[in-house]
């Protein structure tokens, strides 16, 4: 369910892609520093782009560091340190793997995510007291949504991606350093889960369909039990109807913000990224 928040690399200058990947090794440094060496394997882009979106709404400057990274010993990259809204982002990125992987356990028996999940565990003894409640609603909404695939009660698209809308909508109008723009950010960050969780669904329609895992969106629309290509272009224009609705909200209420750096890389996610994940996903083999 993560990865999909990304910008279009082509239509970003040099410098802002420097600056994206910056944000990107800094949220992997601050996992490392406040969590340990392990949880880094769970670092994700959706997480990248809260910490861009937090950090321009600051008017502090970022610090960025030049050194060598696990993954590239030889390379010379630049990070961005001791930052409020990494380490944020960091704290999400954590629970929100240790989450993904309780549910890869339930469904697919996995060992290799029951062992992942087993050692991200260790890690909630260092998430910052200030941020329980966090944790306690990502768990909260999370379990809702899980009961919801598993029941058998027909409900909505928008009912069954509504908990993880509400979640990224919480997590984003949530951080502690903010103290404006909460509604506005709440909107942007339930629509942005709501796209995520839609698309995530239709990416992995036709995996789900030849395994016979629960899937959102064939679960509510496919209701002749069509088989995979068939469904696919009977169900894609209304997919994508449900996700340009979701995109353009998300880049109505960044045109709201007080963005006092990163304006670049942000249009250029929400207004062209989100498309282009969508185009890819869209193709019709």
């Amino acid at each position: 369910m993560f990865g999909y928040v990304l910008p279009l690399k082509g239509e970003l200058k040099v410098k802002d892609y420097e600056k994206f990947k910056a944000y990107y090794c800094g949220l992997c440094l601050s996992i490392k520093k406040n969590y340990g060496t392990i949880p880094r394997l769970a670092v994700n882009y959706d997480m990248t782009f809260v910490a861009i979106l937090l950090d321009a709404l600051e008017s502090e400057p970022c610090k960025i560091h030049s050194g060598n990274c696990i993954a590239h010993p030889l390379q010379k990259k630049n990070f961005i340190i001791n930052n409020s809204a990494l380490d944020y982002a960091s704290f999400l990125n954590v629970a929100l793997a240790y989450f993904k992987l309780t549910d890869d356990v339930k469904d697919d028996k996995s060992k290799v995510s029951s062992l992942s999940a087993f050692f991200l565990k260790n890690y909630f003894k260092k998430f910052p007291k200030k941020l329980k409640v966090h944790s306690n609603f990502i768990r909260e909404k999370l379990n809702e949504l899980y009961k919801l695939e598993d029941s058998q009660s027909k409900v909505s698209i928008d009912e069954l991606s509504h908990p993880f809308a509400e979640l990224t909508a919480f997590v984003l109008s949530s951080y502690p350093k903010l103290k404006e723009h909460k509604d506005i950010l709440y909107t942007l960050g339930y629509n942005l889960g709501k796209w995520i969780y839609i698309i995530d669904a239709f990416d992995d329609l036709e995996e789900d369909m030849k395994k016979g895992k629960f899937n959102a969106v064939a679960s509510i629309f496919n209701t002749n039990n069509l088989p995979f290509k068939e469904f696919k272009i009977f169900i894609k224009d209304r997919i994508d109807f449900i996700l340009v609705t979701c995109a353009r909200s998300c880049f109505e209420c960044l045109n709201k913000l007080p963005l006092k750096t990163n304006k670049d890389i942000l249009y250029n996610i929400l207004q062209l990224g989100l498309l282009e994940k969508m185009d890819r996903v869209f193709i019709l083999e």
